[in-house]
């Protein structure tokens, strides 16, 4: 859903290390309760092919508390620059809650809601997205399809027609509700005996188009596709993962003209913060 190398990469790490478990720890009762997490750092944050950070490093983590029955609660957080100052903000926290639990050989079913918070910024930036995902695995192969849709929200409104109002400080309709689609499909394959996974992701946003309290925005021109093609890498004998990762949008220059300067690098009017960029990271899963 969210284009985090990060929370990517540690979820790789960690069916790649459970299959090289020893057999004895395999055959241990499950837990009732189970605790994950990963931290790290990666070259850039991008959102849904949109930098987060200014095409800056962000530092980023997360923890999962899941029950045996099912249900799980989380938490994901990172910096953020540039277009991510959400009102004087310069922190994204994730609260995630959901259900997860297979419904047929190797297939498995999820839904649940993440709720977006920006601490030190303006309330009227968080937003609630509910989403729901089908994953199946066979072989080394596993294959995923999601839809999120967040309902008409503040956060989501056009209330700036373009981005000189939004840098002038003058609301074009202010107060404005919107919702926004997000559809996605992530693939991703391990390389026996090697420590290696190789992943891909395509998405599409349809919802605001305009920008948002503070010239922030899901889906900034209203329309667009995301997508990534990557590789992971297990560094033997550690919790450590290596990645590496192409991503772009088909968001244009002409396209997004009417967003300038709030969709530049450093917002100044120059350098796009959707174009094509190879991020690299580094992640500590436990």
């Amino acid at each position: 859903m969210k284009m985090r190398l990060l929370a990517t990469a540690a979820g790789f790490a960690a069916a790649i290390l459970a299959t090289a478990t020893p057999a004895s720890a395999q055959e241990e009762p499950a837990k009732p309760v189970t605790v994950t997490g990963s931290v790290g750092i990666v070259s850039e944050y991008r959102f849904r092919g949109v930098s987060q950070s200014d095409r800056e490093l962000a530092v980023q983590g997360g923890i999962t508390v899941s029950h045996e029955s099912g249900f799980y609660v989380g938490t994901w957080g990172s910096n953020l620059s540039g277009w991510g100052t959400f009102g004087g903000a310069n922190m994204e926290l994730d609260l995630i809650a959901g259900f997860k639990a297979p419904i047929g050989e190797g297939a498995t079913i999820d839904v649940g809601a993440t709720w977006y918070m920006y601490p030190g910024g303006f309330d009227n930036t968080d937003f609630i997205e509910p989403y729901a995902k089908l994953s199946g695995t066979t072989g080394p192969l596993s294959l995923t399809a999601g839809v999120a849709y967040a309902p008409k929200q503040e956060a989501l409104g056009a209330w700036y027609a373009t981005g000189l109002d939004a840098a002038n400080g003058v609301y074009t309709d202010p107060g404005d509700k919107n919702y926004n689609l997000y559809l996605w499909g992530d693939a991703a394959a391990g390389i026996p005996d090697t420590g290696l996974t190789v992943k891909a992701h395509i998405g599409y946003s349809k919802g605001n188009k305009g920008l948002g309290p503070f010239a922030t925005s899901v889906a900034p021109t209203g329309e667009y596709w995301d997508w990534l093609i990557g590789a992971d890498y297990v560094i033997p004998g550690t919790p450590l993962t290596l990645g590496v990762a192409y991503i772009d949008t088909d968001i244009g220059k002409g396209e997004s003209a009417y967003l300038q300067p709030s969709f530049s690098r450093g917002q100044d009017g120059t350098g796009s913060i959707a174009g094509s960029t190879i991020i690299g990271s580094l992640t500590a899963a436990f």
